[in-house]
């Protein structure tokens, strides 16, 4: 069996004890973004081609899908602290190698792989850790949507300020490609304690399984929609800089920075308009949102073509609205379809596909010298339609209602 690291009871009377989690996983997912507004600069310092730096994106899932895989499956058996204090830690580790960045490019990838592993764990057993310390007696005046809300806010928030932050040190500030990492060191370390001090929740340890991940609902709904929740950001803030580099010659970087905190901003802004649970129909948003993220791509290829920055702009907003919404229509989704012991597991897989969405730039990279750049994006929105439609359809088959789809009962109360 595996032996968790000596941790002191938390208290259940404590106060609000969701800031905690909400403040951990603020500074995880910060970790994961702020190598973003970098990637230009990585290009014109370090010379760098585009397939190269896209690649670095392609790194970072690699450590992200194996960590959502485990570590929500992990933490059901053994308990939300000691997995997320592991992804804590791994936060850290990335931030130290990527301030080494400059010494080359294992330096970088090993960075991007711990920061997979950091946003993948605190992504993972944040969200499950997050919705059940804001029902029952950790909140009783929450309504059944807080807990998707919260998560998918603490993670639109850390990664725009991580975004921010490397930006604006990238485009005027001193050391550019070490200082960003050093704030984030300096800044996450105090909260780590934070993690062993909040109230577990995983309840009696389960079978090492996602006995859900077999529901309809899942596969023809939550599976479909999941990658193009992260084809929206990788386009936006990942590849489109690249796309308008010359357009944006001199302030790429501030442009890129730009673009994130724009789609990461109106992301969190849009969020809480998605209420309770009864009040909303999770299916209707995820088709909402898909739609929304194919016409941002849409609009992505129009500013490649007519190299507008305006218009990339307005494709940042575009997709933060799709972000929001389907991020917590998604979550809340997953939430009515697991069981209280496979809850972080399924969530796990649910990020582990979405994340797949992130692997869209070095693809189009990579078929952008046959292609060129505009064609492939347009085969993109095809792709999109086409997605929306399958929603559609399955939507009309599949309701909430089915016996297959359980509504998740509360967790039992920590010991």
């Amino acid at each position: 069996m595996l032996l968790a690291p000596a941790i002191a009871p938390a208290s259940t009377t404590t106060r609000r004890p969701w800031v905690s989690v909400y403040a951990v996983m603020f500074f995880s997912t910060w970790a994961g973004n702020q190598f973003s507004p970098l990637l230009l600069l990585y290009k014109q310092r370090e010379h760098y081609g585009v397939v190269a730096v896209n690649g670095f994106l392609g790194v970072y899932v690699l450590g992200l899908i194996p960590a959502f895989l485990l570590s929500g499956a992990l933490s059901d058996r053994y308990g939300r602290r000691p997995v997320m204090f592991g992804g804590v830690l791994a936060a850290l580790a990335a931030s130290t190698a990527l301030a080494f960045g400059e010494t080359g490019p294992v330096m970088i990838c090993v960075g991007r792989f711990l920061a997979g592993i950091a946003v993948g764990t605190a992504t993972c057993v944040g969200t499950s850790w997050l919705k059940e310390l804001s029902q029952g007696v950790h909140d009783p005046h929450a309504d059944a949507g807080a807990g998707a809300r919260r998560a998918t806010t603490s993670f639109a928030l850390g990664s725009a300020t991580g975004a921010l932050i490397a930006g604006l040190f990238a485009q005027w500030g001193p050391w550019p490609l070490q200082l960003p990492f050093v704030i984030h060191l300096v800044l996450t370390l105090p909260f780590a304690w934070l993690v062993l001090r909040a109230p577990e929740t995983a309840g009696v340890p389960s079978t090492f399984r996602v006995s859900t991940l077999g529901n309809r609902r899942f596969l023809r709904i939550v599976a479909v929609a999941a990658p193009w929740l992260f084809v929206a950001p990788s386009v936006t803030y990942g590849y489109l800089p690249v796309l308008l580099e010359r357009t944006t010659a001199g302030v790429g970087i501030a442009y890129a920075t730009l673009l994130t905190v724009i789609a990461l901003g109106v992301s969190a802004l849009v969020q809480p308009l998605v209420k309770r649970r009864e009040r909303f129909d999770s299916t209707r948003g995820l088709i909402a949102a898909i739609a929304l993220i194919t016409a941002g791509v849409g609009l992505a290829a129009t500013a490649d073509h007519l190299q507008s920055a305006t218009i990339g702009l307005v494709t940042a907003a575009v997709m933060g609205c799709g972000i929001g919404v389907g991020m917590v229509s998604a979550i809340m989704e997953v939430q009515r379809i697991a069981g209280p012991r496979d809850l972080a597991g399924l969530t796990g897989v649910f990020y582990a596909i979405a994340y797949t969405g992130f692997l869209t730039p070095t693809l189009l990279a990579t078929v952008s010298g046959t292609l060129g750049t505009t064609a492939p994006l347009l085969g993109v929105t095809g792709l999109g339609v086409l997605s929306v439609l399958l929603l559609v359809t399955a939507s009309r088959t599949l309701r909430p209602a089915d016996p297959a789809v359980a509504a998740t009962p509360p967790p039992a109360a920590p010991r």
